[in-house]
């Protein structure tokens, strides 16, 4: 009796989290990047913000775009414009994604920087969750500002 509840249970706890990936949700989220997580060769520390805003245009498959703010000790603040895909494997919060995005720092660089992110998308309730990533954006002007770090964010999925 026991054995068939456990069963039960992990069966309505995965039929819940598989609902949340479905086509025709919307993604809201804020993350915290930084504090010796991420690393370049030109930067010492950097802390960045980054909001971003996403739609499921089908199952296990959100568009996103992304704004973000980084600031640097031995350099002025960034701004950061882009855009996304995220995919989500076999809806059990694992994903994948590419973005490209500008980043503006007034006059001393500007860049395209295309990347690539894998994380978790690990549910506190039955639309927020915690997420875990690591990612690498690639500079095209500089190789000194390519990035590779890791993002904690909270996520909302409605």
């Amino acid at each position: 009796m026991r054995k068939a509840f456990l069963v039960i249970a992990a069966l309505i706890v995965s039929l819940g989290a598989s609902a949340q990936f479905e086509k025709g949700k919307w993604y809201g989220a804020a993350s915290l990047s930084g504090l010796s997580l991420s690393y370049n060769s030109y930067d010492d520390l950097k802390l960045g913000i980054q909001a971003k805003g996403g739609y499921l245009l089908s199952d296990n498959w959100m568009v996103m775009g992304i704004v973000g703010y980084e600031k640097q000790t031995n350099e002025a603040a960034y701004t950061q414009f882009g855009a996304g895909l995220r995919y989500y494997f076999v809806k059990n919060g694992i994903y994948i994604g590419a973005t490209a995005s500008y980043m503006h720092n007034g006059d001393d660089h500007d860049d395209f920087m295309p990347g690539i992110h894998a994380g978790y998308a690990f549910f506190l309730s039955k639309t927020v969750t915690l997420e875990p990533e690591v990612y690498y954006n690639q500079s095209v002007k500089d190789s000194d500002y390519n990035t590779i770090g890791l993002r904690i964010g909270l996520g909302i999925y409605i």
